[in-house]
């Protein structure tokens, strides 16, 4: 993955891999592919104050973390206007504000794997001030089960993103087990809470 640092690219295309996945009615779209990049693993690792949690109490969200060669993170590819990419970068470089940075990598789509494309996508690592060094998959939940940001809950973050990979990837969302693992014990959680 390279980091982009401009948008000389002849096709546009940007990769969600989290909220995008299903909350893209804020940035104009010509079209969207489901698809998978490879080398990486979707993790909660990253903190949220603007989102889905506040300062004093932030909530997580995903981010990319490196894998081997052949890990696949599963997501939508959306083909940008070209001559909208300015106004939708600038959208997007602020909506993600809090930690993340613009990279480049490929993107293969899940009905043409040949048909490869370069994507932008929004990496938050380690060394910005919202990572969280806490990865334990209990204590992530505990923090998403009480955390609300201007957003929403950020349990419905978690429960949006695991629907969106079961409609969309109906044959590979099982394959990210730290995603639904966490939806699992949030479910427990929930059902604890109204038992």
């Amino acid at each position: 993955m390279s980091k982009s640092l401009n948008t000389e690219l002849k096709e546009i295309y940007i990769f969600g891999y989290g909220s995008l996945m299903w909350k893209n009615n804020d940035f104009e779209f010509e079209f969207k592919i489901p698809g998978f990049i490879k080398g990486f693993k979707r993790r909660f690792y990253q903190n949220s104050i603007d989102h889905r949690g506040v300062l004093e109490k932030p909530g997580r969200v995903v981010t990319l973390i490196k894998g081997n060669d052949e890990e696949r993170v599963y997501g939508i590819g959306y083909k940008i206007l070209s001559e909208k990419s300015g106004e939708v970068l600038s959208h997007l470089d602020f909506r993600e504000k809090n930690g993340y940075e613009r990279y480049e990598t490929l993107f293969y789509p899940i009905d043409n794997e040949e048909n490869v494309k370069r994507v932008i996508v929004y990496v938050a690592d380690s060394s910005n001030s919202s990572w969280n060094p806490d990865h334990d998959l209990n204590n992530i939940a505990k923090q998403v089960f009480h955390a609300v940001g201007p957003s929403g809950e950020n349990i419905q973050y978690v429960l949006n993103l695991c629907q969106a990979m079961r409609e969309y990837f109906p044959n590979h969302f099982h394959q990210d087990l730290h995603l639904f693992e966490l939806e699992h014990i949030l479910i427990r959680m929930q059902n604890m809470k109204h038992s």
